[in-house]
């Protein structure tokens, strides 16, 4: 338990629940074709399903984000997802057709969360990049299954939450901010760049001896400069989306 990475841990949870509102609503259409006692069992096995299939992409990902570039696009990517979560665009799901049996209903649920589950992957393999590298994966899963139950047969009560309380939200894209700028200054070309402009100033070598590591009040500066551009984007992109439809 000493050695259990709250932070990720913590991150990748609050990413979920807010992220993961979309898959809620895609799990309860594809179900709805279905006889009320079959309902329960193409919710579970369809999660399931989109859970593993998840798991296996993000571990993907989390191998990819080691490559040059790929850190510092990541980034720029969650960057979009959290000014998305503050001024949401209408999106609709009248596109998720109900299967008429158990086995399309899966199909529909594992598919459909595949093509939606984008955000989300980039965010956790974001969030999980800061763990040990050889426990990476198990603060994915873990976070899956802490968040995922809660998102299916809690998700009307998180979006009450939500609703109630739209703080949650700002917080979550602020968060958002925070790991897309964390993730963007752990990128080996930044390193490298910023090597360039001065070192000891800006970046240090690893303590393990691979590679380089900025310091912390830049890094902390950056992540809060992160959070807070976010922040400042959503509201505004918020506010004009709101003044313009009235």
């Amino acid at each position: 338990m000493d050695a259990l990475h709250w932070g990720a841990l913590f991150q990748i949870v609050v990413i979920d629940l807010l992220l993961g509102g979309d898959n809620a609503v895609v799990i309860a259409m594809a179900c709805r074709g279905l006889p009320a006692n079959r309902r329960r069992q193409g919710i579970i096995w369809g999660t399931v399903g989109a859970i593993a299939l998840r798991v296996i992409i993000i571990a993907f990902a989390l191998a990819l984000l080691d490559l040059p570039w790929l850190r510092l696009v990541g980034g720029l990517t969650l960057f979009w997802i959290g000014i998305r979560l503050l001024a949401p665009a209408a999106e609709s799901h009248d596109a998720v057709t109900g299967g008429a049996t158990l086995g399309a209903a899966i199909k529909t649920i594992i598919v459909a969360d595949l093509v939606m589950s984008l955000d989300n992957v980039i965010a956790i393999a974001g969030a999980a990049s800061s763990a040990h590298m050889d426990h990476q994966m198990y603060y994915v899963i873990f976070g899956l299954v802490i968040s995922v139950p809660i998102i299916v047969w809690g998700s009307t009560l998180v979006l009450r939450l939500i609703d109630r309380f739209p703080l949650v939200v700002t917080a979550g894209g602020a968060l958002l901010g925070w790991i897309a700028a964390s993730l963007i200054l752990s990128d080996p070309v930044v390193l490298n760049q910023l090597q360039h402009l001065g070192q000891g100033i800006w970046v240090s070598p690893d303590p393990t001896g691979v590679g380089l590591v900025p310091h912390g009040g830049l890094k902390l500066g950056l992540e809060i400069l992160g959070a807070s551009i976010v922040v400042g984007v959503g509201k505004w992109l918020s506010a004009k989306h709101g003044s313009t439809a009235s």
